[in-house]
């Protein structure tokens, strides 16, 4: 091998490197860094003969342009990495106002994905989600994408700040959307349930009944949580299959 395949090879690892570093699944802190580092070179050697070709006779022995090609490069890695970040940060954010709205709140949960405890409905979920994205074999349409993105984002032509936080600000407003839209029914049950009791403690002000329909409260969103799971997960793991499509 030549000095500029070498170094073409290690271009092509800060961008695959960059992805893999915060996104779901790969980026667990469950997953130990020196594993994330072999999944992210393994990747880089079996991508590279179909990219050498466009780093061919475009590098240089200047040092100045080498290092902006190194961030730039790790730059745009990241971006795709965060921009499917994104719809599991809004899920998780969601889920945590879900398990309020079914009283679940309270109830610690043992981390997951994350260091930070949530709830430990929300924790469930979250793995489930994780999950999924392997069982499904999504990680395969993910390397797709960084394959096809030499083709939308030419290496050497520079990080486009402006284009990444339109993308990121779109990202956020499609995957916060898609999260509302799966969550709603718990918001929904959550206000007719709090209002009814509401109504009902101040025509029977003697009797504890928050304390009272807790329970009832914890119940209804179990039930609801049970039959509505699969259409829950199903919509969201479609947002992010469409993402991985076509993003």
């Amino acid at each position: 091998m030549t000095p500029d395949t070498f170094l073409a090879i290690f271009l092509i690892f800060c961008r695959i490197g960059g992805c893999l570093l915060i996104m779901p699944g790969f980026s667990s802190a469950r997953v130990p860094p020196q594993v994330r580092l072999f999944i992210a070179f393994s990747v880089t050697l079996a991508l590279s003969p179909l990219l050498l070709d466009k780093f061919q006779d475009r590098l240089s022995d200047d040092t100045g342009l080498l290092f902006s090609w190194i961030v730039s490069e790790t730059l745009t890695g990241l971006t795709i990495g965060l921009l499917g970040r994104i719809f599991f940060m809004a899920l998780q954010t969601l889920l945590t106002a879900v398990a309020m709205a079914i009283g679940f709140g309270s109830i610690p949960g043992t981390p997951i994905d994350e260091t930070d405890p949530m709830p430990a409905i929300s924790s469930m979920i979250m793995m489930v989600a994780t999950a999924l994205l392997f069982i499904s074999d999504l990680q395969w349409e993910l390397f797709r994408g960084l394959l096809a993105s030499y083709s939308r984002m030419p290496p050497g032509q520079g990080f486009g700040a402006q284009l990444a936080l339109v993308q990121i600000t779109d990202q956020i407003t499609e995957a916060f959307l898609l999260s509302l839209r799966i969550s709603s029914p718990f918001i929904v049950y959550s206000v007719v349930v709090n209002l009814a009791v509401g109504l009902t403690n101040k025509l029977t002000p003697q009797i504890p009944v928050y304390f009272l329909a807790t329970p009832f409260v914890l119940l209804g969103g179990l039930l609801m949580l049970y039959f509505l799971f699969t259409e829950f997960m199903t919509l969201f793991m479609a947002g992010f299959i469409q993402w991985l499509s076509h993003g």
